[in-house]
């Protein structure tokens, strides 16, 4: 396994915490009686996944999943999908990024999030994590939704260094863990998910990553024990 010099992140998921985001997104209009949270979950990665394979802008993917989760619920859908757009850029960041993030930095790693996102959605986000990204890669550029290839040979495209000198860190499996593998790129398991089901809001899929841990402060201390070739 080598050493990297750049680490790419999905972010939402891995770097925001979207399942609280859409939970309460979604609380507001919740009648008595609906799902679990795991079930509503499980709902929006069915209806994501299945809006995400024709590309256009994220938003657009929103305001869709919203009317089909409103209807399955029967909620008010264009309430709803207001409000899944208007909340987006404010779902919360995990406690551990603008903690270790900034240390990394420090340490000299390069960093890039590769999202399922717009441009401007994204950059909403980045703001609240307290770091400075050196690439940002969206769905939005590649015209194309993980798990296709596309979004990650972009990456990899404007990165412009080798394959091995590149982990990628994500908690879907689906979206990221095995797409990433098939190209060869180390990844790195970040289970947001402890003591859970691993899937909540992405579909089911098991890939084989090549590092597992529990947040950000593992795998920071996991790159310092790590002996660098460079």
């Amino acid at each position: 396994m080598n050493y990297p010099k750049v680490l790419t992140f999905d972010c939402y998921g891995t770097l925001i915490n979207w399942e609280k985001g859409i939970l309460q997104a979604l609380s507001p209009f919740l009648k008595p009686g609906a799902p679990e949270p795991e079930e509503l979950l499980g709902l929006y990665a069915r209806v994501e996944a299945e809006e995400e394979r024709i590309f256009r802008p994220y938003k657009e993917i929103l305001r869709a999943v919203a009317q089909r989760m409103a209807q399955s619920l029967g909620l008010d859908g264009r309430r709803l999908e207001w409000v899944f757009v208007e909340s987006l850029p404010h779902w919360p960041v995990f406690a551990d990024v603008a903690e270790v993030l900034p240390r990394l930095k420090e340490r000299g790693f390069l960093l890039a999030i590769i999202s399922n996102t717009d441009r401007d959605l994204l950059a909403a986000s980045v703001r609240q994590m307290g770091v400075e990204f050196d690439w940002l890669i969206t769905a939005e550029e590649a015209k194309a939704y993980k798990p296709a290839p596309e979004i990650f040979t972009l990456a990899l495209k404007r990165i412009g260094l080798p394959k091995e000198e590149i982990w990628h860190v994500a908690q879907s499996h689906y979206h990221d863990i095995v797409p990433v593998s098939r190209l060869g790129i180390t990844t790195v398991w970040l289970n947001r998910r402890a003591g859970k089901n691993p899937y909540g809001a992405t579909l089911p899929a098991r890939g084989q990553p090549d590092i597992l841990c529990q947040d950000l402060k593992e795998l920071e201390r996991f790159l310092i024990e790590q002996p660098s070739t460079a």
